[in-house]
């Protein structure tokens, strides 16, 4: 069985916008159950999310293989949908791992950011999705440039409104051009927000996630609960607050013990009625698991027709060379009179095969 992991990611980070990404711990699981006739992907998000070849997952795998036969395919997912938690990178990502490990190209994880980045449109929620952890990326002529910083030695309190926010509804809030002497003042604080992420001084870095010029405040009033969090933050003497990716989740960033405290007096607002999570920060990002059962299995095969070719149906059983093997680690048999094939290497190989898949009942 293949399993895949996708880290959900939270993008901007404030000033950083469509640049700075950071990877959670929350996690989209796709899982290859076996061979079909049709693309079906079961999964828990309702109706309005196709099962078919038509799904996001599906449609990315096709993108990068497109002569990919039929699975059934199964999702189990924590990232909410159209909350600014990179749902769609996700899939994007998990779909371009599925595409790449059943035909076999193995591309590079610098290769699949290039391809994910091309479908997504930016890297700021793909990169760390692929990479893990606190990543600074740009797309520039066809090039995608991604650097990994520091672990941030940080957690994140999420809070996920129950009302979604599109993507789309959420650009169409932005000017079409911002004047001169603030996009100078935006790009500044960006500036001195990654050298202070990369150095991780938090106290610069931290009070910077607040200080955003390219976006957050003209999507502030399709968020209402970011004013209130970070007004409630400063209370308690926390800054990192900030909208995550295009909205309208909340994230604020610290230490544990301050965010717990956070979120209990947030709970106490009765305006404030979406979901809490706090969470570490995810270093791994994409992670690939095969089943190591299906691969003993295929070894024990090919083990079974060289033996067979090797030893013939004249060599000594199975059982008798286990006992020989034991003779060889120090024990006695009497058996080892009885036989010279095992005094070579090749046998007392064969042979710790034999007694790993006796030993697993394989």
């Amino acid at each position: 069985m293949l399993t895949i992991s996708v880290p959900a990611t939270s993008a901007n980070l404030g000033p950083g916008f469509d640049s700075i990404g950071l990877a959670l711990d929350m996690q989209l699981t796709l899982q290859v159950l076996q061979p079909s006739d049709h693309w079906q992907i079961d999964h828990p998000f309702g109706d309005e999310v196709p099962t078919d070849d038509r799904n996001l997952i599906i449609k990315t795998a096709l993108t990068l293989a497109p002569d990919l036969k039929p699975q059934h395919l199964q999702v189990d997912s924590k990232i909410p949908l159209a909350r600014g938690l990179g749902s769609s990178s996700t899939a994007i990502v998990a779909g371009l791992a599925l595409a790449n490990e059943l035909s076999g190209q193995q591309r590079s994880l610098d290769e699949l950011l290039v391809v994910a980045t091309q479908l997504e449109g930016h890297p700021d929620n793909v990169a760390p999705a692929i990479f893990g952890g606190l990543v600074v990326s740009t797309a520039v002529e066809q090039q995608v440039h991604a650097v990994k910083l520091p672990l941030p030695n940080l957690f994140a309190s999420v809070y996920v409104p129950n009302e979604e926010l599109l993507t789309s509804a959420s650009r169409e809030a932005l000017p079409a051009n911002l004047p001169f002497k603030q996009a100078i003042a935006g790009s500044s604080v960006a500036n001195t927000l990654v050298a202070a992420l990369a150095t991780q001084n938090w106290e610069v870095a931290l009070p910077l996630l607040e200080a955003d010029q390219f976006h957050e405040q003209y999507r502030a009033k399709l968020v209402p609960a970011l004013a209130t969090i970070r007004k409630t933050a400063h209370q308690l003497g926390i800054m990192g607050t900030y909208l995550s990716g295009a909205g309208p989740t909340i994230v604020t960033l610290g230490d544990y013990g301050q965010l717990n405290e956070l979120q209990q007096k947030l709970q106490t607002n009765p305006a404030l009625t979406g979901q809490y999570h706090l969470l570490p920060v995810d270093a791994a990002g994409l992670k690939v698991q095969k089943s190591w059962i299906r691969l003993v299995r295929l070894t024990k095969f090919w083990y079974d027709v060289f033996c067979e070719l090797w030893c013939g149906h004249g060599g000594i059983g199975r059982r008798a060379r286990l006992r020989i093997l034991s003779g060889q680690l120090g024990g006695s048999s009497n058996l080892l009179g009885r036989t010279n094939e095992f005094k070579s290497s090749q046998s007392a190989i064969l042979a710790l095969w034999e007694l790993f898949l006796w030993k697993f009942r394989f």
